[in-house]
């Protein structure tokens, strides 16, 4: 088992120095027409451009949520997005979180593959591993779908996720807020922040969140474990500066979560499924098991704006992430009866660290004229190591190493008015990637007749250069000012990379043609998107056994051509307010030749046995009864169907009081993680969710809330890792009391 090195509703703020992406209710329409701020919708600002834009003005299909719709939706995590966002899957893999958009992102569990799906907190983008970190004092969200070639570039072939945290308020005084709650399994929870203006020009901004949960699991094997459990606590300081044309904003944060180990059980059809024990909430580890991961943030963003209108902007940033975690991978215990089938149970020790240092640099041109632009520069630097120790049986296999990663991007957009409300948009990024490796695959490690240290059967070594040009040609039709057409064409890419110094494999591409339409009813009281797209989706990455060596790699196994549909919409009525969204993906992905190793454990089996000589683990063994060759399928973590939605209505209660009730759906239709196409071993089934809330609002300052989720208690899993899998929380219910000051 190894890592990898990378993995609705109106905003309430304007937050002009926002890296990535910011949204706001646009006080200006509130002052021009106050009954359709009363009962329509607010309008979404968003600054993907490095600018600030009506959402409905841009070409772009997105979803975006402030901090109170993500509280209304029960989006407490990254993996809460997909029921709130259409076309978008996460899947769990334990290390690393699967994110993929319209069928496109990261299907391999390899440290040598890289994300598809960009995901940035406060304009920094996220290594996949120590993503699972739950949500606090947000200021928005946004998912963006498609390839972003052009201000993102490389790593978002599938479309980019950007999380913004709160900034502090200048010029209103000290106040904050808190938040205790608790529920069923033990739950506590508690939330603050605190905002503190030294004057009109600077202020600082202190938040925390802690948060406690027993496991959903019960312990059944020989050695108690409390995997599943969650004990996660941290906090992030923020200074801002804003004397006048110049801004400064720096924030520091850590996260620690413990979660006693991962909770899985092994797959229906794989070796160990014989030895489950129970039902889904019960798991059977006979060693101990634990996990731990720890990441720390810094960043600093610069904004300078020049007498001509011309926006200088800096953001420069590093993080330290690092998982700890012992594992039982074959998840199972021992059978208390010998059993001739049964292949030993295999334990884990496991470590990976990533450090990344990132520098943007942004020169943004005023939007006055026909004419508007901008130019940046980038810089990344991932410095990873693993290591994994593992045993089956006695036998040891070390896998010790690391690599260093380096990303570069020069990139250029424009805007050009052709005619009144007809707009041509060219972007254009030519990134350059290049990796190096070190480090063995051992085996043997003390035992009699291996050398000291073990035996070096592969060697994690090698490097890898890549670069491309990519971007976007997007021509942009205002008819009125509530009604925009678009159509579009983006290139995106994903880095290729290395197995070893002999073994290397190119980088995905992407060719995406869009059209789409936005649009805005009754006085903005009702909103929509509606887009149609087709991929050509080329070089995809997959991790599959070389059976001349017995190790796993990641090759360019095949093409994928993706279609469909993808509609939103968003309501408001006065009390009564509604949202809904649908996505149809249609992928067909060529057939493949490959050794299917779902009957197959996780240990090292070795390479392909000479003819006539019988298996004879690890030292080799006969991989010809386990070769297939699909027929073709659907795209891996690509629901052909995602949609839902959420209904809600204020009573008044008299005064400042009020009652509002909200209902919440969201399905996932059904996936295939694995290349065998296995209905038993390969398959997350559909599901579909239903939440609830009930707000009480006394006052401005104080309101309590009931909430719910997956209220039908539904049984399913979330994700795969080798031969087990996981599964998604039971119901939870539980109530907060959220104080303002």
């Amino acid at each position: 088992m190894k890592t990898q090195s990378m993995l609705g509703g109106a905003l309430a703020l304007a937050l002009a120095a926002q890296p990535g992406i910011a949204m706001a209710q646009s006080q200006d329409a509130a002052a021009n027409d106050a009954t359709v701020t009363d009962e329509g919708l607010g309008e979404i600002i968003v600054t993907a451009q490095r600018r600030k834009e009506k959402l409905q003005d841009v070409a772009v299909s997105a979803t975006a949520f402030d901090a109170s719709a993500l509280a209304d939706k029960a989006v407490t995590s990254l993996a809460d997005l997909q029921n709130a966002s259409p076309a978008l899957s996460i899947s769990d893999g334990g290390i690393t979180q699967s994110i993929n958009i319209r069928g496109i992102g990261l299907a391999s569990n390899s440290p040598s593959v890289t994300a598809g799906v960009a995901t940035y907190v406060d304009g920094l983008f996220q290594p996949p591993i120590v993503q699972a970190n739950s949500f606090y004092d947000l200021a928005s969200v946004e998912v963006l779908r498609g390839p972003q070639g052009t201000l993102v570039g490389s790593n978002s072939t599938g479309g980019a996720i950007f999380i913004n945290t709160q900034n502090p308020l200048l010029g209103e005084g000290l106040g904050g807020y808190a938040v205790f709650g608790g529920g069923n399994y033990g739950s506590v929870q508690s939330e603050a922040a605190v905002n503190l203006p030294v004057s009109d020009t600077f202020g600082f901004r202190a938040a925390g969140f802690y948060r406690n949960r027993d496991s959903f699991y019960n312990s059944v094997g020989p050695v108690n474990n409390n995997a599943g459990k969650l004990r996660e606590g941290g906090g992030r300081f923020t200074a801002m500066w804003n004397p006048g044309s110049f801004q400064a904003v720096a924030k520091v944060s850590f996260n620690d979560r413990d979660t006693g180990g991962y909770a899985y059980r092994p797959i229906v059809g794989t070796p160990y499924a014989d030895y489950r024990v129970g039902d889904i909430r019960s798991i059977s580890f006979d060693t101990p098991v634990a996990n731990r991961e720890r990441a720390f943030q810094a960043s600093l963003e610069l904004r300078q704006e020049l007498d001509s209108g011309i926006v200088l902007r800096s953001v420069t940033g590093y993080q330290n992430k690092r998982i700890n975690a012992l594992n039982d991978i074959d998840a199972s215990t021992t059978p208390p009866v010998p059993d001739p089938n049964y292949r030993g149970s295999i334990s884990e020790n496991y470590f990976a660290g990533e450090k990344v240092y990132t520098q943007e640099i942004n020169i943004i041109s005023p939007t006055q004229g026909r004419f508007d632009w901008i130019l940046g520069g980038y810089f990344q630097r991932n410095d990873i190591a693993i290591s994994i120790l593992q045993n089956q049986v006695g036998f040891p296999t070390d896998i010790v190493g690391g690599n260093q990663r380096t990303t570069t991007g020069l990139f250029a957009q424009g805007n050009y008015e052709i005619v009144p409300g007809l707009e041509a948009q060219l972007g254009a990024r030519y990134s350059t990637y290049k990796a190096t490796g070190y480090g063995d695959v051992r085996i043997g490690n003390g035992i009699p007749g291996f050398p000291p240290g073990g035996l070096a059967v592969a060697s994690l070594a090698g490097s890898h250069k890549d670069s491309l040009a990519t971007g976007k040609f997007a021509l942009n039709w205002k008819v009125d000012p509530d009604n925009l057409l678009y159509a579009l064409v983006a290139r995106g890419y994903k880095p290729g990379g290395f197995n070893s110094p002999t073994s290397n494999f190119d980088p995905e591409r992407v060719i995406s043609y869009e059209a789409g339409w936005k649009s805005a009813f009754l006085r903005n009281r009702i909103r929509t998107q509606i887009s149609a797209f087709y991929n050509q989706y080329s070089n995809f990455q997959f991790n599959v056994v070389e059976p001349t060596t017995g190790f796993g790699g990641v090759e360019n196994i095949s093409t994928v051509k993706i279609k469909g549909v993808e509609a939103q919409v968003q309501g408001r009525f006065g009390g009564f307010g509604f949202d809904a969204n649908v996505a149809f993906v249609d992928s067909d992905l060529a057939s493949v030749t490959f050794v299917n190793t779902r009957p197959l454990d996780g240990g090292n089996l070795g390479p392909q046995c000479p003819a006539g000589t019988p298996s004879s683990p690890p030292f080799c063994f006969d991989y010809a009864p386990f070769i297939q060759t699909t027929g073709g399928g659907p795209n891996l973590y690509a629901p052909r169907w995602t949609w839902g939605g959420g209904v809600e209505y204020e009573i008044p209660l008299g005064g400042e009081a009020s009652l509002t009730p909200r209902v919440n759906y969201a399905y996932v239709g059904e996936q295939f993680t694995y290349i065998g196409y296995s209905p038993l071993s390969d398959r997350l089934n559909p599901r579909g969710l239903l939440s609830a809330i009930v707000t009480l609002k006394l006052n401005e300052r104080l309101r309590i809330e009931a909430w719910g989720t997956n209220l039908t208690n539904k049984e399913y899993v979330t994700g795969q890792l080798n031969s087990n899998e996981f599964y998604g929380a039971p119901r939870e219910y539980g109530v907060k009391l959220n104080v303002t000051f």
